[in-house]
Protein backbone atom coordinates (compact mmCIF):
# COMPACT_ATOMS: atom_id res chain seq x y z
CA UNK A 1 0.00 0.00 0.00
CA UNK A 2 1.42 3.39 -0.96
CA UNK A 3 0.22 6.94 -1.57
CA UNK A 4 0.56 8.35 -5.07
CA UNK A 5 0.69 12.15 -5.20
CA UNK A 6 0.31 13.88 -8.55
CA UNK A 7 0.02 17.56 -9.45
CA UNK A 8 -3.57 18.69 -9.52
CA UNK A 9 -4.85 21.30 -11.92
CA UNK A 10 -3.31 24.70 -11.31
CA UNK A 11 -5.16 26.84 -8.85
CA UNK A 12 -6.58 30.18 -9.80
CA UNK A 13 -3.43 31.75 -8.39
CA UNK A 14 -1.33 29.87 -10.90
CA UNK A 15 0.18 27.54 -8.30
CA UNK A 16 -0.37 23.81 -8.66
CA UNK A 17 -1.98 21.80 -5.91
CA UNK A 18 -1.58 18.08 -5.29
CA UNK A 19 -4.11 15.26 -5.53
CA UNK A 20 -3.59 11.90 -3.86
CA UNK A 21 -4.75 8.41 -4.69
CA UNK A 22 -4.13 5.16 -2.87
CA UNK A 23 -2.99 2.21 -4.88
CA UNK A 24 -5.23 -0.78 -4.41
CA UNK A 25 -8.13 1.01 -2.64
CA UNK A 26 -11.55 0.07 -3.91
CA UNK A 27 -12.33 -0.17 -7.59
CA UNK A 28 -10.78 1.67 -10.49
CA UNK A 29 -11.18 5.40 -10.17
CA UNK A 30 -12.05 5.26 -6.46
CA UNK A 31 -8.89 7.30 -5.61
CA UNK A 32 -9.30 9.09 -2.31
CA UNK A 33 -13.08 9.47 -2.61
CA UNK A 34 -15.77 7.74 -0.55
CA UNK A 35 -16.84 4.24 -1.36
CA UNK A 36 -14.99 0.97 -1.81
CA UNK A 37 -15.03 -2.03 0.48
CA UNK A 38 -14.94 -2.07 4.26
CA UNK A 39 -11.14 -1.95 4.35
CA UNK A 40 -11.14 1.46 2.69
CA UNK A 41 -11.72 3.26 6.00
CA UNK A 42 -8.51 2.02 7.56
CA UNK A 43 -6.63 2.67 4.34
CA UNK A 44 -7.91 6.25 4.21
CA UNK A 45 -6.82 6.65 7.82
CA UNK A 46 -3.33 5.61 6.71
CA UNK A 47 -3.37 8.26 3.99
CA UNK A 48 -4.47 10.95 6.46
CA UNK A 49 -1.69 9.92 8.82
CA UNK A 50 0.85 9.96 6.01
CA UNK A 51 -0.35 13.41 4.92
CA UNK A 52 -0.02 14.70 8.49
CA UNK A 53 3.48 13.24 8.71
CA UNK A 54 4.41 14.88 5.40
CA UNK A 55 3.13 18.22 6.65
CA UNK A 56 5.15 17.97 9.85
CA UNK A 57 8.31 16.99 7.98
CA UNK A 58 7.89 19.75 5.42
CA UNK A 59 7.44 17.24 2.59
CA UNK A 60 3.85 18.19 1.78
CA UNK A 61 3.63 20.45 -1.31
CA UNK A 62 2.75 24.05 -0.58
CA UNK A 63 -0.46 25.26 -2.18
CA UNK A 64 -0.89 28.80 -3.38
CA UNK A 65 1.40 31.76 -3.77
CA UNK A 66 0.60 33.11 -0.31
CA UNK A 67 1.62 29.83 1.36
CA UNK A 68 4.85 29.73 -0.64
CA UNK A 69 5.70 33.34 0.20
CA UNK A 70 5.05 32.75 3.91
CA UNK A 71 7.18 29.61 3.97
CA UNK A 72 10.07 31.21 2.10
CA UNK A 73 10.03 34.32 4.30
CA UNK A 74 10.02 32.20 7.45
CA UNK A 75 12.74 29.78 6.27
CA UNK A 76 15.02 32.55 5.01
CA UNK A 77 14.51 34.41 8.28
CA UNK A 78 15.49 31.34 10.30
CA UNK A 79 18.47 30.31 8.16
CA UNK A 80 21.89 30.37 9.78
CA UNK A 81 24.58 32.19 7.85
CA UNK A 82 28.26 31.66 7.24
CA UNK A 83 29.34 35.17 6.26
CA UNK A 84 32.15 34.50 3.81
CA UNK A 85 33.72 37.98 3.67
CA UNK A 86 33.90 40.54 6.47
CA UNK A 87 36.39 42.87 8.12
CA UNK A 88 35.40 41.81 11.64
CA UNK A 89 37.69 40.54 14.38
CA UNK A 90 37.35 38.81 17.74
CA UNK A 91 38.14 40.60 20.96
CA UNK A 92 41.77 39.42 20.99
CA UNK A 93 42.55 41.77 18.08
CA UNK A 94 41.96 44.84 20.23
CA UNK A 95 41.30 48.07 18.35
CA UNK A 96 40.88 46.25 15.06
CA UNK A 97 37.46 45.20 16.36
CA UNK A 98 35.19 48.15 15.61
CA UNK A 99 31.85 48.31 17.39
CA UNK A 100 29.41 50.75 18.93
CA UNK A 101 27.58 53.92 18.01
CA UNK A 102 30.52 56.09 16.96
CA UNK A 103 32.00 53.37 14.74
CA UNK A 104 28.61 52.75 13.10
CA UNK A 105 27.94 56.40 12.34
CA UNK A 106 31.46 57.22 11.10
CA UNK A 107 31.44 54.36 8.59
CA UNK A 108 32.92 55.63 5.36
CA UNK A 109 29.60 55.40 3.46
CA UNK A 110 28.14 57.96 5.84
CA UNK A 111 31.24 60.13 5.78
CA UNK A 112 30.83 60.51 2.00
CA UNK A 113 27.13 61.33 2.46
CA UNK A 114 27.97 63.91 5.12
CA UNK A 115 30.15 65.90 2.75
CA UNK A 116 27.39 65.85 0.13
CA UNK A 117 24.92 67.21 2.68
CA UNK A 118 27.09 69.94 4.19
CA UNK A 119 29.61 72.59 3.25
CA UNK A 120 32.08 71.38 5.86
CA UNK A 121 35.75 71.36 4.92
CA UNK A 122 37.76 68.16 5.01
CA UNK A 123 40.14 69.77 7.47
CA UNK A 124 37.44 70.71 9.97
CA UNK A 125 35.90 67.24 9.88
CA UNK A 126 39.11 65.26 10.17
CA UNK A 127 40.34 67.48 13.01
CA UNK A 128 37.48 66.19 15.21
CA UNK A 129 37.81 63.06 17.31
CA UNK A 130 35.59 60.12 16.39
CA UNK A 131 32.78 61.16 18.73
CA UNK A 132 32.83 64.66 17.25
CA UNK A 133 32.69 63.23 13.72
CA UNK A 134 29.78 61.01 14.72
CA UNK A 135 27.89 63.96 16.23
CA UNK A 136 28.35 65.98 13.05
CA UNK A 137 27.14 63.12 10.84
CA UNK A 138 24.18 62.38 13.12
CA UNK A 139 23.09 66.03 13.05
CA UNK A 140 23.39 66.33 9.27
CA UNK A 141 21.98 62.97 8.18
CA UNK A 142 19.64 61.89 11.00
CA UNK A 143 18.36 65.15 12.50
CA UNK A 144 18.29 67.67 9.68
CA UNK A 145 17.24 65.04 7.09
CA UNK A 146 15.40 61.74 7.11
CA UNK A 147 17.94 58.90 7.11
CA UNK A 148 16.61 57.10 4.03
CA UNK A 149 19.89 56.03 2.43
CA UNK A 150 20.75 52.36 2.89
CA UNK A 151 23.77 53.12 5.08
CA UNK A 152 21.78 55.50 7.31
CA UNK A 153 18.77 53.19 7.60
CA UNK A 154 21.17 50.38 8.43
CA UNK A 155 22.38 52.19 11.54
CA UNK A 156 18.81 52.39 12.81
CA UNK A 157 18.10 48.74 11.96
CA UNK A 158 21.12 47.65 13.98
CA UNK A 159 20.33 49.85 16.98
CA UNK A 160 16.69 48.75 17.01
CA UNK A 161 17.65 45.06 16.84
CA UNK A 162 19.75 45.57 19.96
CA UNK A 163 16.73 46.94 21.83
CA UNK A 164 17.63 50.63 21.64
CA UNK A 165 15.01 53.33 21.13
CA UNK A 166 15.38 54.80 17.65
CA UNK A 167 12.22 56.94 17.74
CA UNK A 168 13.95 59.84 19.44
CA UNK A 169 17.38 58.42 20.17
CA UNK A 170 20.25 60.61 21.26
CA UNK A 171 23.95 59.85 20.70
CA UNK A 172 24.68 60.14 24.43
CA UNK A 173 22.14 57.41 25.22
CA UNK A 174 23.52 55.12 22.52
CA UNK A 175 27.09 55.64 23.71
CA UNK A 176 26.10 54.87 27.28
CA UNK A 177 24.65 51.55 26.17
CA UNK A 178 27.76 50.45 24.29
CA UNK A 179 30.06 51.51 27.13
CA UNK A 180 28.18 49.13 29.39
CA UNK A 181 28.50 45.97 27.30
CA UNK A 182 30.86 43.09 27.87
CA UNK A 183 32.59 42.84 24.50
CA UNK A 184 32.65 39.06 24.27
CA UNK A 185 28.98 38.78 25.22
CA UNK A 186 28.14 41.62 22.84
CA UNK A 187 29.75 39.77 19.90
CA UNK A 188 27.58 36.75 20.67
CA UNK A 189 24.45 38.89 20.94
CA UNK A 190 25.14 40.62 17.64
CA UNK A 191 25.80 37.36 15.80
CA UNK A 192 22.62 35.85 17.21
CA UNK A 193 20.62 38.94 16.23
CA UNK A 194 22.01 38.65 12.70
CA UNK A 195 21.45 34.89 12.47
CA UNK A 196 25.14 34.39 11.76
CA UNK A 197 27.02 31.29 12.91
CA UNK A 198 30.48 32.20 11.61
CA UNK A 199 32.22 35.06 9.85
CA UNK A 200 35.30 34.94 7.68
CA UNK A 201 37.72 37.75 8.48
CA UNK A 202 40.11 39.66 6.21
CA UNK A 203 43.59 38.85 7.54
CA UNK A 204 46.56 40.81 6.24
CA UNK A 205 49.97 39.53 7.40
CA UNK A 206 51.47 42.88 6.34
CA UNK A 207 49.23 44.80 8.78
CA UNK A 208 51.38 45.90 11.72
CA UNK A 209 48.36 45.97 14.04
CA UNK A 210 47.20 42.47 13.14
CA UNK A 211 50.40 40.54 12.58
CA UNK A 212 51.58 40.49 16.24
CA UNK A 213 48.34 38.86 17.36
CA UNK A 214 48.93 35.89 15.09
CA UNK A 215 52.52 35.61 16.27
CA UNK A 216 51.56 35.23 19.94
CA UNK A 217 52.38 31.84 21.38
CA UNK A 218 49.30 29.66 21.65
CA UNK A 219 46.92 32.10 19.93
CA UNK A 220 43.83 30.46 18.48
CA UNK A 221 40.63 31.86 17.00
CA UNK A 222 37.27 31.45 18.68
CA UNK A 223 34.72 29.24 16.94
CA UNK A 224 32.79 32.19 15.50
CA UNK A 225 35.71 33.50 13.42
CA UNK A 226 37.52 31.98 10.45
CA UNK A 227 40.49 33.40 8.57
CA UNK A 228 41.09 34.44 4.96
CA UNK A 229 44.60 35.42 3.90
CA UNK A 230 44.52 38.85 2.24
CA UNK A 231 47.60 39.44 0.06
CA UNK A 232 47.07 42.82 -1.60
CA UNK A 233 50.50 44.21 -0.57
CA UNK A 234 52.25 41.14 -1.92
CA UNK A 235 50.61 41.31 -5.34
CA UNK A 236 50.19 45.06 -5.78
CA UNK A 237 53.32 46.50 -4.13
CA UNK A 238 56.16 44.02 -4.52
CA UNK A 239 58.89 46.65 -4.23
CA UNK A 240 57.84 47.34 -0.63
CA UNK A 241 56.76 43.83 0.26
CA UNK A 242 60.02 42.14 -0.68
CA UNK A 243 61.89 44.32 1.82
CA UNK A 244 59.49 43.37 4.59
CA UNK A 245 59.84 39.69 3.72
CA UNK A 246 63.61 39.98 4.10
CA UNK A 247 63.18 41.54 7.55
CA UNK A 248 61.00 38.57 8.51
CA UNK A 249 63.60 36.04 7.40
CA UNK A 250 62.54 35.26 3.83
CA UNK A 251 65.23 35.51 1.14
CA UNK A 252 63.30 37.75 -1.26
CA UNK A 253 64.65 40.10 -3.91
CA UNK A 254 63.19 42.78 -6.15
CA UNK A 255 63.99 40.85 -9.36
CA UNK A 256 61.89 37.83 -8.34
CA UNK A 257 64.64 35.27 -8.75
CA UNK A 258 63.83 31.56 -8.43
CA UNK A 259 64.99 31.77 -4.81
CA UNK A 260 62.68 34.70 -4.15
CA UNK A 261 59.71 32.91 -5.72
CA UNK A 262 60.39 29.86 -3.58
CA UNK A 263 60.56 32.06 -0.49
CA UNK A 264 57.26 33.75 -1.34
CA UNK A 265 55.66 30.32 -1.58
CA UNK A 266 57.15 29.47 1.82
CA UNK A 267 55.75 32.72 3.25
CA UNK A 268 52.27 31.87 1.96
CA UNK A 269 52.55 28.31 3.27
CA UNK A 270 53.54 29.59 6.69
CA UNK A 271 50.59 31.98 6.94
CA UNK A 272 48.04 29.51 5.64
CA UNK A 273 49.15 27.05 8.29
CA UNK A 274 49.28 29.75 10.97
CA UNK A 275 45.82 31.19 10.28
CA UNK A 276 44.13 28.05 8.93
CA UNK A 277 42.91 30.31 6.14
CA UNK A 278 39.88 29.10 4.20
CA UNK A 279 41.01 30.99 1.11
CA UNK A 280 43.43 33.64 -0.16
CA UNK A 281 42.11 36.94 -1.49
CA UNK A 282 43.01 40.17 -3.25
CA UNK A 283 41.19 43.38 -4.16
CA UNK A 284 42.02 44.57 -7.67
CA UNK A 285 41.48 47.71 -9.76
CA UNK A 286 39.23 47.66 -12.83
CA UNK A 287 42.34 47.83 -15.01
CA UNK A 288 43.51 44.39 -13.83
CA UNK A 289 44.45 42.18 -16.77
CA UNK A 290 45.40 38.55 -17.23
CA UNK A 291 47.76 37.43 -18.58
CA UNK A 292 50.26 40.26 -18.46
CA UNK A 293 53.95 40.92 -17.82
CA UNK A 294 54.49 42.39 -14.36
CA UNK A 295 55.74 41.41 -10.90
CA UNK A 296 52.10 40.98 -9.86
CA UNK A 297 51.41 38.55 -12.69
CA UNK A 298 54.60 36.59 -11.95
CA UNK A 299 53.74 36.29 -8.27
CA UNK A 300 50.20 35.23 -9.11
CA UNK A 301 51.29 32.61 -11.63
CA UNK A 302 54.37 31.24 -9.89
CA UNK A 303 53.41 31.57 -6.21
CA UNK A 304 49.79 32.27 -5.33
CA UNK A 305 48.04 29.83 -7.65
CA UNK A 306 50.44 26.91 -7.04
CA UNK A 307 50.09 27.41 -3.28
CA UNK A 308 46.30 27.57 -3.56
CA UNK A 309 46.33 24.31 -5.49
CA UNK A 310 48.75 22.65 -3.05
CA UNK A 311 46.58 23.56 -0.06
CA UNK A 312 43.31 22.89 -1.85
CA UNK A 313 41.90 26.34 -1.08
CA UNK A 314 40.28 28.86 -3.44
CA UNK A 315 41.61 32.23 -4.50
CA UNK A 316 39.13 35.11 -4.22
CA UNK A 317 39.30 38.12 -6.52
CA UNK A 318 37.36 41.30 -5.72
CA UNK A 319 37.64 43.40 -8.84
CA UNK A 320 36.69 46.95 -9.75
CA UNK A 321 37.69 49.40 -7.02
CA UNK A 322 39.23 52.72 -8.04
CA UNK A 323 41.34 53.75 -5.06
CA UNK A 324 41.36 57.35 -3.75
CA UNK A 325 39.22 58.95 -6.42
CA UNK A 326 38.90 61.78 -3.90
CA UNK A 327 41.87 61.72 -1.49
CA UNK A 328 40.21 64.29 0.77
CA UNK A 329 37.65 61.69 1.81
CA UNK A 330 40.34 59.19 2.85
CA UNK A 331 38.74 55.72 3.09
CA UNK A 332 35.47 57.18 1.85
CA UNK A 333 37.14 58.37 -1.33
CA UNK A 334 37.30 55.11 -3.33
CA UNK A 335 35.25 54.69 -6.49
CA UNK A 336 34.25 52.04 -9.01
CA UNK A 337 35.17 51.14 -12.57
CA UNK A 338 34.09 48.54 -15.08
CA UNK A 339 36.54 45.64 -15.33
CA UNK A 340 37.31 43.03 -17.99
CA UNK A 341 35.52 39.73 -17.32
CA UNK A 342 37.58 38.10 -20.06
CA UNK A 343 40.59 38.29 -17.75
CA UNK A 344 38.66 36.18 -15.22
CA UNK A 345 37.70 33.72 -17.94
CA UNK A 346 41.30 33.33 -19.10
CA UNK A 347 42.47 32.81 -15.51
CA UNK A 348 39.89 30.09 -14.85
CA UNK A 349 40.55 28.33 -18.16
CA UNK A 350 44.31 28.32 -17.75
CA UNK A 351 44.03 26.97 -14.18
CA UNK A 352 41.15 24.45 -14.19
CA UNK A 353 42.42 22.79 -10.99
CA UNK A 354 42.26 26.02 -8.97
CA UNK A 355 38.92 27.25 -7.61
CA UNK A 356 38.17 30.97 -7.96
CA UNK A 357 35.62 33.04 -6.03
CA UNK A 358 34.88 36.33 -7.78
CA UNK A 359 32.87 39.42 -6.95
CA UNK A 360 32.92 42.51 -9.13
CA UNK A 361 32.11 46.03 -8.05
CA UNK A 362 30.53 47.48 -11.20
CA UNK A 363 26.90 46.74 -11.94
CA UNK A 364 27.83 46.61 -15.62
CA UNK A 365 29.98 43.50 -15.02
CA UNK A 366 27.34 41.34 -13.36
CA UNK A 367 25.63 39.75 -16.36
CA UNK A 368 28.89 38.93 -18.10
CA UNK A 369 30.25 37.36 -14.91
CA UNK A 370 27.15 35.17 -14.61
CA UNK A 371 27.52 33.99 -18.19
CA UNK A 372 31.19 33.23 -17.58
CA UNK A 373 30.27 31.17 -14.52
CA UNK A 374 27.88 29.08 -16.64
CA UNK A 375 30.88 27.95 -18.67
CA UNK A 376 33.45 27.65 -15.87
CA UNK A 377 32.69 25.24 -13.01
CA UNK A 378 35.74 26.44 -11.05
CA UNK A 379 34.26 29.97 -10.84
CA UNK A 380 31.94 30.93 -7.96
CA UNK A 381 30.30 34.39 -8.11
CA UNK A 382 29.61 35.74 -4.64
CA UNK A 383 27.97 38.62 -2.86
CA UNK A 384 26.86 42.13 -3.71
CA UNK A 385 30.01 44.00 -2.83
CA UNK A 386 30.36 47.53 -1.48
CA UNK A 387 28.43 49.94 -3.76
CA UNK A 388 26.24 47.04 -4.94
CA UNK A 389 25.02 46.37 -1.39
CA UNK A 390 21.87 48.39 -1.95
CA UNK A 391 18.33 46.97 -2.10
CA UNK A 392 17.55 47.67 -5.76
CA UNK A 393 20.83 46.13 -6.91
CA UNK A 394 20.75 43.16 -4.51
CA UNK A 395 17.32 42.25 -5.84
CA UNK A 396 18.35 42.66 -9.48
CA UNK A 397 21.61 40.73 -9.16
CA UNK A 398 20.10 37.93 -7.06
CA UNK A 399 17.27 37.43 -9.54
CA UNK A 400 19.71 37.36 -12.47
CA UNK A 401 22.04 34.89 -10.77
CA UNK A 402 19.23 32.50 -9.86
CA UNK A 403 17.86 32.64 -13.40
CA UNK A 404 21.25 31.99 -15.00
CA UNK A 405 23.01 29.84 -12.41
CA UNK A 406 20.27 28.32 -10.29
CA UNK A 407 21.29 27.60 -6.71
CA UNK A 408 25.05 27.43 -7.40
CA UNK A 409 26.02 30.90 -6.13
CA UNK A 410 26.65 32.67 -2.83
CA UNK A 411 24.10 35.50 -3.01
CA UNK A 412 25.52 37.72 -0.30
CA UNK A 413 28.26 38.51 2.16
CA UNK A 414 28.12 41.41 4.58
CA UNK A 415 31.56 42.98 4.02
CA UNK A 416 30.91 44.39 7.52
CA UNK A 417 33.66 46.58 8.96
CA UNK A 418 31.77 47.44 12.13
CA UNK A 419 30.42 44.59 14.25
CA UNK A 420 26.78 45.73 14.40
CA UNK A 421 26.63 46.19 10.61
CA UNK A 422 26.32 42.45 10.28
CA UNK A 423 22.81 42.82 11.75
CA UNK A 424 21.44 45.25 9.20
CA UNK A 425 23.25 43.89 6.20
CA UNK A 426 21.83 40.42 6.76
CA UNK A 427 18.38 41.60 7.87
CA UNK A 428 17.96 43.74 4.77
CA UNK A 429 19.49 41.15 2.45
CA UNK A 430 17.36 38.31 3.82
CA UNK A 431 14.20 40.25 3.01
CA UNK A 432 15.33 40.91 -0.55
CA UNK A 433 16.64 37.41 -1.22
CA UNK A 434 13.44 36.00 0.26
CA UNK A 435 11.29 38.11 -2.06
CA UNK A 436 13.18 36.88 -5.11
CA UNK A 437 13.08 33.25 -3.98
CA UNK A 438 9.36 33.50 -3.20
CA UNK A 439 8.60 34.56 -6.76
CA UNK A 440 10.85 31.85 -8.19
CA UNK A 441 9.23 29.08 -6.15
CA UNK A 442 5.75 30.34 -7.09
CA UNK A 443 6.75 30.27 -10.77
CA UNK A 444 8.09 26.75 -10.27
CA UNK A 445 4.89 25.57 -8.57
CA UNK A 446 2.84 26.94 -11.46
CA UNK A 447 4.47 24.33 -13.72
CA UNK A 448 3.07 21.53 -11.54
CA UNK A 449 6.32 20.93 -9.66
CA UNK A 450 5.75 20.12 -5.99
CA UNK A 451 7.37 22.88 -3.92
CA UNK A 452 7.87 21.74 -0.32
CA UNK A 453 9.19 23.34 2.84
CA UNK A 454 11.91 20.71 3.13
CA UNK A 455 13.16 21.48 -0.38
CA UNK A 456 13.10 25.23 0.28
CA UNK A 457 14.97 24.75 3.54
CA UNK A 458 17.66 22.68 1.82
CA UNK A 459 18.01 25.24 -0.98
CA UNK A 460 18.27 28.17 1.44
CA UNK A 461 20.91 26.34 3.44
CA UNK A 462 22.91 25.96 0.24
CA UNK A 463 22.69 29.65 -0.54
CA UNK A 464 23.47 30.90 2.97
CA UNK A 465 26.22 28.50 4.00
CA UNK A 466 26.71 25.18 2.26
CA UNK A 467 27.72 26.45 -1.20
CA UNK A 468 30.59 28.39 0.32
CA UNK A 469 31.67 25.70 2.76
CA UNK A 470 31.70 23.02 0.08
CA UNK A 471 33.62 25.27 -2.32
CA UNK A 472 36.41 25.94 0.17
CA UNK A 473 36.79 22.32 1.27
Amino acid sequence: MYAVCAPAAAEESGVAGVSCAVSGVGGAGDGCGDGGDASAGSEKTEVVAMTSEMRQSGAEPLRGRAAIREAVERIVGEARVVDMHTHLYPEAFGKLLLYGFDALVTYHYLIAEYFRATRASYESFWSRDRAGQADAIWQALFVERSPISEAARGVLTALQALGLDTTDGKPADFRAHFRSVDVGAHIERVFDAAGVDEVVMTNDPFDDAERPVWMEEGFALTSRFRAALRIDPLLLDWSSSCGRLRVWGYNADALLSETALSEVRRFLDDWIYRTKALYMAVSLPPTWAYPEESPSATLLERCVLPVAQDHGIPFALMIGVQRTVNPGLRLAGDGVGRADVRAVERLCIRHPDVRFMVTMLARENQHELCVAARKLPNLLPFGCWWFLNNPSLIEEITRMRLELLGLTVVPQHSDARVLEQVIYKWKHSRALIGEVLGRKYADLAATGWAVTESAIRSDVERLFSRNFLEFVQ
